[in-house]
């Protein structure tokens, strides 16, 4: 009797089966993967979406809150925009690459949207854009497109995706700071799992 009070009275931990922890960002044949993918699929609005999150290194919430104006003029998509963090406050500027430019521009134009519409509207509520919880559901979609487990990968992976490239290839935790809109360095190393040794590497590099 008591062993059966003692399994009723204790709930199940909330992350039992779940894959917790920082999520990983994407390796760069999973980014060209998912990008032919939608491309054949002629997904043109998750195409636009996926370039530009791994471009603009933005949290969800600064993403999906992006208008036309933000990122485009009458002339077209521009190459650097920048807003300001609703986390932090803090401007941050991105470039936005020509295969970006490409599907936002294809994407604006099949949508029909106007300088002051939302990037990636609601299909349900056009006048507003899509929400953090839906944008997490595509790249589940994304995700689970080239076979990998969707449980594994959040939106932080496409935000820590192209941030992670620079570093690994660079070393400068500084510029992947700037980009990401870090307003400390420890701030970097941490989101970016950068182990000891890399760090010891970089500061043995900087003269003070």
């Amino acid at each position: 009797m008591e062993a059966f009070t003692n399994s009723i009275s204790r709930p199940l931990p909330w992350n039992k089966g779940k894959l917790v922890g920082q999520k990983p960002p994407l390796k760069l044949k999973e980014v060209w993967s998912i990008r032919m993918r939608l491309q054949l699929s002629r997904c043109h609005r998750d195409l636009a979406l996926f370039n530009l999150a791994i471009d603009s290194k933005l949290r969800g919430c600064d993403l999906v809150g992006l208008t036309v104006n933000d990122i485009a003029t009458m002339t077209g998509v521009k190459s650097r925009s920048g807003v300001r963090q609703r986390k932090t406050g803090r401007p941050v500027q991105f470039e936005i690459t020509e295969q970006t430019r490409e599907a936002l521009a294809k994407w604006i134009e099949r949508a029909a949207l106007g300088p002051n519409n939302y990037l990636f509207p609601s299909k349900i509520k056009t006048a507003r854009p899509i929400t953090t919880r839906q944008y997490s559901r595509l790249l589940s979609r994304w995700i689970d497109l080239i076979g990998l487990n969707p449980d594994a990968y959040g939106t932080h992976s496409l935000r820590r995706t192209k941030a992670s490239l620079i570093y690994r290839r660079t070393g400068n935790i500084r510029a992947v700071q700037i980009l990401l809109g870090h307003t400390k360095l420890e701030s970097t190393v941490r989101y970016l799992g950068i182990e000891v040794d890399d760090a010891l590497s970089i500061a043995e590099k900087m003269d003070v």
